[in-house]
């Protein structure tokens, strides 16, 4: 059996329930890494951010990132797990090339937070809580290139090339529970999970958590069992998943793939799989270990972490407001549905939209052009909402020019476009293309005349009753003045001339 051989989705979910658990690993923003000094900032030389103790040499002892520990709490604590009162690191063993110290310095059955859980919101509103069995510190291993061949992986290359830069940055490893009563919405609250996890570690500010960058990544473990049945089924864990549609993609694609095996009578094998962007698939990586194979024992060379009960209820009191709670406040204060608002943090423009906001703008005005006029450009660019050349002070100028009357909304879009483009603030791009409304009754009436000369038929008609027609000459007006007329004054004048 290929991994091309599917079942449809609706024959999957018609024999079997799907069973997934989602492990995120989060790198934390700390400037130094977990158990040394080096920097963690992106971009260096390689082999540049390296000492002994990160690179594992006889003697060096580690010392443990008070930083690290700090943000590992403040995660547990907002995905609302119990904090130990007293947890160890341990050492994970295996051997890879990028591991210099040949074990990885992680916890294992004494994580720092446990038993939690977490709500998301769904498309449609639905609410989904997802229990959390555990988060827990380690460290990152450094980054392989792999030289030669077609697909950039081990198998093929001529040979490898390692960075250690990378190995031992801080990561929180989140965990959950058997992720069950989904049923078809499997992927969907696959990808909802991710994403509320994503705005949570933000808004904690303990990292970017920028998936396109490696700083969170998601291994995706699913597996099906017949319906009615208690025993869950072999599972599969798809690695490093790097996006919140890849999430989705690979819980949806493993699913169709294990009924397509279990249909046919075959037996699903215990393995970690590789996520190919390109068209949605999953292929075989390596046959999972157990946790016997990686031989844990305590680190020897670190003492226990017993964070006092004090430090814990301080950084509690501290944490910012949530990231679902502080949607139901914005979607209330804002007069929003759910629909609208899922669709602003779908394009990362809450933030944005509450700038503009505190910048002046009214609600409606920010939304109307974060999630309009800049969303449309973000999307003909490829580029991120918060990318764009333009900050919510500008927006929320372009908002006060309209309500002003000083802009309509045909030279608003202009004078946005004419930021983007480097021309300078909305003030500035309007005198420069000359953009200001015209309202000046002389400028307007010698417009309107024109327009009822050239359209005598269209006059006509407003003469014997016919209001509605008056748009015709409105819309000449504007075509006569590039668009710049005061169309409410214009109305106006048109109906004082012809109707008296």
């Amino acid at each position: 059996m290929t991994v091309t051989d599917l079942l449809s989705y609706e024959d999957a979910l018609a024999s079997y329930d799907p069973v997934m658990g989602l492990e995120v690993h989060v790198e934390l923003g700390t400037r130094t890494k977990m158990f040394c000094g080096c920097s963690t900032e992106l971009g260096a030389e390689p082999n540049s951010q390296v000492c002994p103790t990160c690179l594992g040499l006889p003697g060096a002892l580690p010392v443990v990132n008070e930083i690290g520990i700090e943000s590992a709490i403040k995660i547990g604590l907002a995905l609302n797990c119990e904090i130990a009162e007293w947890c160890r690191f341990a050492r994970k063993n295996y051997f890879y090339p990028d591991m210099p110290k040949n074990f990885q310095t992680s916890q294992y059955d004494e994580p720092i937070a446990f038993n939690g859980y977490l709500d998301v919101q769904l498309e449609d509103g639905e609410i989904f809580r997802v229990l959390i069995e555990r988060a827990h510190m380690e460290e990152d291993t450094g980054k392989s290139t792999h030289i030669g061949g077609a697909t950039g992986r081990i198998h093929g290359a001529s040979h490898s090339l390692l960075d250690y830069n990378r190995a031992g940055i801080p990561l929180i490893e989140i965990v959950t529970k058997p992720i069950e009563g989904a049923g078809a919405r499997a992927p969907e609250v696959a990808r909802a999970y991710v994403a509320e996890l994503r705005e949570l570690i933000k808004a904690l500010g303990v990292s970017e958590a920028r998936m396109e960058m490696g700083q969170m990544r998601c291994d995706v473990n699913l597996s099906l069992r017949p319906h009615g049945r208690e025993k869950f089924g072999t599972r599969s864990e798809t690695k490093n998943v790097n996006s919140l549609r890849s999430v989705e993609r690979a819980a949806r694609f493993e699913i169709q793939r294990h009924a397509a095996v279990l249909s046919s009578g075959g037996t699903i094998v215990q393995e970690t799989r590789h996520f190919h962007e390109e068209d949605g698939s999953t292929a075989s990586g390596r046959i999972k270990e157990e946790a016997e194979d990686y031989r844990y024992f305590p680190e020897p060379d670190l003492v226990p972490v017993a964070p006092a009960r004090e430090w814990v209820e301080e950084l509690r009191a501290g944490l910012p407001e949530l990231p679902l709670a502080r949607r139901g406040r914005l979607k209330q204060e804002w007069g929003i549905s759910d629909f609208e608002m899922q669709s602003a943090l779908n394009a990362g423009a809450i933030d944005l939209i509450t700038a503009t906001i505190d910048e002046g703008a009214d609600a409606a005005s920010a939304r109307k052009w974060w999630m309009g006029e800049l969303a449309r450009h973000a999307n003909e660019t490829g580029a991120e909402l918060s990318a764009l050349a333009i900050t919510p002070a500008q927006v929320a100028r372009v908002a006060a020019l309209v309500a002003a009357g000083d802009l309509n909304d045909k030279l608003a879009r202009q004078v946005i476009e004419g930021v983007l483009a480097g021309e300078g603030d909305p003030d500035q791009v309007v005198d420069k293309r000359g953009l200001k409304v015209v309202s000046d009754d002389g400028a307007l009436g010698a417009a309107v005349d024109q327009a009822i000369a050239d359209n005598a038929a269209v006059a006509e008609k407003i003469r014997g009753g016919n209001l509605a027609a008056a748009g015709a000459l409105i819309g000449a007006v504007m075509k006569l003045t590039r668009g710049q007329a005061d169309a409410k004054r214009v109305r106006e004048l048109v109906l004082e001339k012809l109707q008296g």
